[in-house]
This record gives structure tokens, sequence and C-alpha cells, in this order.
């Protein structure tokens, strides 16, 4: 197991019987498990099987909109960054369903990788949005790697995320934006979500009425999109369009958002090169 004193990573779960114990295993291999950091939101959840083996905090749930209760653990976990930064070089943090990895033609591992010389306060990774074709993929086996199962996705804005920090800094809702900061996105870094990678867990979703008193109804539903999109639109060779697609992406923002990305226009559904379907 490693020591501490290089990368530390920190997360937060709340009702997932999905992912908490394969983002324990990923990110505990590539880093220690006593380098996680995972807080459980709410003293009715279950701990992840593998709770013991990292640092791994219950705390009760405060009800709150979807806003709301994203800038909430935004502000929780950047303020618990901060103390980490005493004993870590870098900390990451992301929500329970996204895997940041180096592109395997690199020939550093990621914790190498991270702990190389950046001019930068933090990096973003390159968001790619991963989805269960709903026509010629059949349901996730957790047992696994998810991007063996899993072809296609979007690259994303959303997901082109700041979660690799070099120093203490403020993080805004759900990890897209530091506050007060531009970002710079990395050419060698991809940030993969999951969240949308089992079709019937994810549409399951929108009928709990948790999900529906905090007001993710109409999230969802946009979120919902790309299993249409993988259905109509012809996947781009991806390797191509990532280099376009970070180039828009570093260029491109919104006035009044000018710290994060603007959304990217027209089709962005990519074929996943074989040489991640391992990795995760």
């Amino acid at each position: 197991m490693k020591e501490k004193g290089s990368v530390a990573v920190i997360s937060m779960v709340r009702n997932d019987t999905f992912f908490a114990d394969k983002w324990i295993t990923y990110y505990g291999v590539q880093f220690g498990f006593k380098n996680l950091f995972l807080f459980v939101d709410g003293m009715d959840q279950k701990l992840p099987k593998q709770a013991e083996r990292i640092n791994c905090f219950q705390k009760p749930h405060k009800q709150k909109k979807r806003a709301s209760g994203d800038r909430y653990r935004a502000r929780m976990i950047s303020s618990f960054a901060k103390e980490l930064f005493s004993s870590y070089k870098v900390v990451l943090a992301m929500d329970i369903d996204e895997f940041l990895v180096v592109d395997p033609k690199h020939t550093l591992d990621l914790e190498q990788y991270l702990l190389q010389d950046f001019t930068s306060k933090s990096v973003s990774a390159l968001g790619i949005d991963v989805a269960q074709h709903p026509e010629i993929e059949n349901p996730i086996d957790l047992e696994k790697p998810f991007l063996l199962q899993r072809n296609y996705g979007q690259v994303s804005d959303r997901y082109t995320k700041p979660v690799v920090t070099f120093m203490p800094l403020e993080w805004g809702s759900g990890f897209h934006r530091i506050k007060g900061k531009d970002f710079t996105l990395d050419y060698n870094l991809y940030l993969f979500h999951f969240g949308l990678v089992d079709m019937n867990t994810a549409l399951s979703k929108k009928d709990k009425k948790e999900t529906q008193e905090a007001g993710w109804t109409e999230h969802l539903a946009r979120r919902f999109r790309i299993y249409q999109a993988l259905k109509e639109e012809k996947p781009q060779d991806a390797d191509i369009f990532f280099s376009l697609a970070r180039k828009r992406l570093s260029k491109n923002r919104k006035w009044f958002a000018y710290n994060k990305p603007a959304p990217l226009k027209g089709n962005t559904v990519i074929k996943i090169p074989e040489r991640f379907h391992y990795i995760v």
C-alpha cells in the first residue's frame, strides 16, 4: 500500500448500490486505499463493501434541492481538500460515477503523471459521457471493466471538469469550475462519466420520490437524450475529435462563465478507442 504524501482523492455518495465499490477499487489501485476519502451522505445509508479499506465518513443527510445540494457538497469538499494539502501534493475531487484516466498511449501511469511539475493551479480532463447503446449493448456487468462493455459516448463540456488541484482552491457546484480561476485543459487526461452506463438503472432514478422532491426530474430528462443521440448520430473518429474538441473547449466560453468551457455544438458522439477497454 502506498504511503500518504502523493495524491488524495475525495468523493461523496448517497443512494448508491452501483458505483462506490468500483470507485474505491479503481482509485485505491491507482493511489493507495488509505489515500481515499469518501463521505457517505446519510446515517441511514449502507456503507460500501470496501469502506474499511479507506477513510470513510458517514454524515447526517441534509435534504436540499438539486442546485443548493450541489453547492453544499462543493463547499464542504473544498474545505476538506484545503486541510489535505498539509499532507498531499495533489488533491482530486469528483462525483462517485467519474473516473480520471491518463491516456494509455502515455508512458506514465496516472499517479506518476499527476506528480509531474505543472504550472497551473488545477487541470481539467476532457469529459466523456459514456452510456449504454440502447440497441446493441447489454446491461452492464459490474464484475467486468465498464469500457470493455461500452463502446460509445459523447465528448462533453459538462464533464470537462477541473477535478485535479495542486493547491487549496474552491470548486463550484458539481466540480464544474474553480471559483475565480480560469481552467487549463490537459491533453492527456480524460474524465469518464458513467452515470448512464446502465440504461435501466439510470431511467429508474426518475421515478424515485427523493429524486423528484429534490428537483432532479428535468435535469435527468435532459441527460437521457444521450440514448437517442447514440441511436441517431454517426460516431466520429475519437482521436481526431478529441483534438478538435480540446481546441474548442479551451477557446470557447460564455462571457458570464469564463472559467468553464462553453457547450460543444453539433454531433459529439464518438466510438471509444480500444486502448481504453481494460482501464475502468
